[in-house]
């Protein structure tokens, strides 16, 4: 049976999500994903399209961009093609890296387009990775409001995003903090719950009780329990992983 044809933006905006093959991870570390925000930018620069958004969790990246002179499909396959050449070097693998077809949605108007923007913004929020959205690194939302801790704000179109919310800059940053921190139900292409990885369990770790994943095991008996407790409750955390990432027993984290 053919494939069904992505439906076109008019505006050539769309929202894409490029997954990890049978919910593999694709960043491991920090250098993965700064290579990976490298590459999409560099792309992005010799015009073949706009970014206006991004956030990289551990199996899969929200984009939301639009075409310029060549077509998203054309665009989405140079960017895992040149990442996975790099990640299969790095880790001296072979094969596929991301899913062969990547999701999209169309973006057709203004209200849409911010919504979108939010939702990407806040993914980490509600995959539980963090509770505040100024904690987590990788995505776009620090380039608007300040230097990127990873590459130059300027490779984002945040003026054209920011006068969606006023002519004034002053008053667009303080209406786009504003907007991002509203409560909302925004529903955009969801997905599975993906599997976190321990990189990401760690940090978790470490905003919510401040404290080392290491030094877990030394904690009194009641807030390991405390700990543990917690972070069954996070989606994509198994409890083998609990175990590894805080070197405590799989008997003791099966009895939480």
């Amino acid at each position: 049976m053919p494939r069904k044809p992505r439906e076109k933006s008019p505006m050539g905006i769309y929202h894409v999500i490029m997954r990890g093959v049978n919910r593999q991870i694709i960043f491991k570390d920090k250098e993965d994903r700064t290579i990976f925000l490298d590459k999409m930018f560099r792309f992005g620069e010799k015009g073949e399209y706009k970014i206006f958004a991004y956030c990289l969790m551990d199996n899969h990246i929200h984009l939301l961009l639009q075409e310029q002179e060549e077509s998203l499909s054309t665009s989405i396959k140079r960017i895992c093609s040149s990442y996975v050449r790099w990640y299969n070097k790095k880790y001296e693998r072979i094969g596929h890296l991301f899913q062969e077809r990547f999701r999209s949605e169309v973006v057709d108007n203004e209200r849409y387009f911010l919504t979108v923007l939010r939702y990407i913004h806040q993914n980490p929020i509600k995959a539980q990775i963090i509770t505040n959205i100024d904690e987590y690194p990788w995505s776009s939302y620090h380039q608007y409001l300040k230097d990127s801790l990873h590459i130059d704000s300027h490779n984002i179109d945040k003026k054209f995003v920011l006068t969606l919310f006023s002519s004034e800059r002053k008053n667009a940053l303080k209406s786009f903090r504003e907007f991002h921190q509203e409560i909302n139900d925004d529903n955009c292409l969801e997905i599975e719950e993906p599997q976190k990885s321990d990189e990401t369990v760690k940090e978790i770790i470490k905003a919510r009780f401040g404290i080392e994943p290491s030094s877990v095991k030394e904690e009194e008996k009641s807030q390991q329990i405390a700990i543990v407790s917690e972070l069954k409750t996070i989606g994509g955390v198994s409890k083998r992983q609990i175990s590894r990432v805080t070197g405590l027993s799989r008997r003791i984290v099966d009895r939480v």
